[in-house]
Formats: C-alpha cells, sequence, structure tokens
C-alpha cells in the first residue's frame, strides 16, 4: 500500500482480528498456609497455523494446570501447551480444531522507527472481542531485564498494551505480524515492548515440528558500560558488560564470575554492549565451550565456560 488508505487499513485489521484469540488459564500456587490456591489469568494470542497452533506469551500460559481459548466469534476451546521458549518469552498453543484464519508473519527486520503499527488483544479480557489500538515503532533492538531473566531485542512501541494484550499480535500496515506484545513498563506512560516475530519463528517452527527448543545460556544479567556508567562506577574501562547478577548454579557461577566483573571478551570478539555478549552466546549450541575474558580489580581473568540450556 502506498499511501494510507483508512477504509483499506480497516478491512485488514478486521481479517486480521480473526486470527487474534483470548487465552484463560488456571494456575495452581500455594499460599502462605500451604494450601493450594487456584489463580485465574489472562492474555492473548495469534493463530499462526490453520492447524490449530497459537503463539502467545511463556508468562501467560507456562505451569497453567488449565488453558481455554476463545475464538473471535465467541466459540471457546481447550488448549494444551505444546512448547515454549522462555528465553523470548514465548509458548505455542494447540487447539484441537483445523480450519482456523491464521495471520500471515511479516519480517520484523526490515522495521523502522516511526513506522506505523496497530497492537491487537484483549485488554482486561472484556466481552465482545479483540480491541485494536494504534502507534509506531519508538525503537528497536531494546534490551530489558524481567524478574528472572533478560528479554534482549524488542521492539518498543507507544501503541497502548494493557494487561490481557500479552501474547496478541503487533501487526504493519499490510497486516503483517511484525511482533508479539509482550511486557509493559509498570509506572511509564506510552512505552510497551513486543518481541520481534523474526525471533519468535526460531522457536515456533521447532515446537511445531515436535522437537524441544534449547537455548544455550551464561547464567548473567548485565549492564552495558558507557561513559556515563563508568565514571559513576569508577571503572577502569568505558566498554563492555557489568556484570549485575549471576544466577546460582549457572555455567558463569561454576566457573567463578562474579557480580562486578567486566566481560570485555568472548573467544576472539570484543564486547562492548550487552547485546553484543547476548549475541555470541546464541551464535552457539548447549554445551559449546567459550573464553571469557573479564576485567576484576584492575586485572584480567580468563574462564573456560559450557553454557548450558537455558532453565
Amino acid at each position: 500500500m502506498s499511501s494510507y488508505d483508512e477504509k483499506a487499513v480497516l478491512d485488514i485489521l478486521e481479517k486480521v482480528s480473526k486470527s487474534v484469540v483470548n487465552i484463560s488459564t488456571i494456575k495452581l500456587i500455594h499460599s502462605i498456609f500451604y494450601q493450594v490456591v487456584p489463580v485465574k489469568g489472562m492474555g492473548s494470542g495469534t493463530i499462526i497455523d490453520p492447524k490449530g497452533y497459537i503463539l502467545t506469551n511463556n508468562h501467560v500460559v507456562g505451569g497453567a494446570e488449565k488453558i481455554a481459548v476463545t475464538l473471535w466469534n465467541g466459540e471457546m476451546v481447550e488448549g494444551t501447551l505444546a512448547g515454549t521458549c522462555t528465553v523470548h518469552d514465548i509458548a505455542v498453543v494447540k487447539v484441537d480444531k483445523e480450519g482456523l484464519t491464521a495471520a500471515e508473519l511479516g519480517d520484523s527486520d526490515t522495521l523502522r522507527v516511526g513506522q506505523r503499527v496497530y497492537a491487537i488483544g484483549n485488554p482486561f479480557g472484556l466481552a465482545g472481542g479483540p480491541s485494536v489500538t494504534s502507534g509506531v515503532i519508538s525503537a528497536v533492538n531494546r534490551t530489558i531485564e524481567s524478574q528472572n531473566e533478560m528479554l534482549e531485542n524488542l521492539v518498543q512501541t507507544d501503541a497502548a498494551i494493557n494487561p490481557g494484550n500479552s501474547g496478541g499480535p503487533l501487526v504493519n500496515l499490510e497486516g503483517k505480524v511484525v511482533a508479539i506484545n509482550t511486557a509493559i513498563v509498570p509506572f511509564a506512560q506510552g512505552i510497551g515492548f513486543a518481541i520481534p516475530i523474526n525471533s519468535a519463528k526460531e522457536c515456533t517452527n521447532e515446537i511445531i515440528k515436535g522437537r524441544v527448543y534449547a537455548r544455550p545460556w551464561l547464567g548473567i544479567i548485565g549492564l552495558s558500560i558507557t561513559d556515563e556508567i563508568a565514571r559513576y562506577y569508577d571503572l577502569p574501562i568505558d566498554h563492555g558488560v557489568f556484570v549485575t547478577r549471576v544466577s546460582e548454579g549457572s555455567p558463569a557461577d561454576s566457573v567463578g564470575i562474579e557480580t562486578g566483573d567486566i566481560i570485555f571478551r568472548m573467544n576472539n570478539t570484543e564486547i562492548n554492549r550487552i547485546e553484543d555478549l547476548v549475541r555470541e552466546i546464541h551464535k552457539r549450541k548447549v554445551g559449546e565451550k567459550v573464553e571469557i575474558l573479564v576485567l576484576r580489580r584492575g586485572r584480567e581473568h580468563y574462564f573456560e565456560v559450557a553454557l548450558d540450556r537455558m532453565p
């Protein structure tokens, strides 16, 4: 579409909305009195295969005892978890129903800042079908730290993403899914994040084929060192990754990498930012050994680490 045609866009969004589902879950948790308590959850999903495969977020369905999927026409079907990819907060749910309307997946590598997009989902689990909010791509290749891990290479958008939108698609003017909505920043206005669809494809292709998707894991959370951070912490270098946390029992922990270390080289590749480190790790396979060079209290330390599977 060479120019903005409102009617054409509305027709496209109406069609895409038929591939968006509401997902409700029941998870069992233990109360402070050690009683099992059922807790209801909600989210959205995107049908990616007419045979009943639905793409959503791992945090929406992970650990759920029961998954119910409501289609655009109000029909409710039971879902089962086909597989997950925690490193990207991605999960695939399978329903026993064929002939569904599947969304067309786009190419997130072509996204540009300022490009118009639409977030589709079921905020707050409201009845009446999916809702649509509009916005633009605010930034790409963002990295945020969640409670348990770091999510990298995210798309940032100002399209409203409310509770219940997680797992729903972010689509372009052609109606192609370019990202999957995954997170909002508490206490911030107009900032939402989504997983690039190209990253999600890596997970879903393996899951649908019946394979176990495994990503290598180092087990650290770090901060890209800038001039400002180097001055604030009085660091001896102005580049690299400042380790802020090491997961207990992780590959990094097992070889002695510590909080406060500065990772500045992996094998023969210079590490300037956290994105460099993540990219190098994801090039490897589970079990592969890498050489990591860190700076600790002004002295260089060498570690050989065998990358493990992401827990």
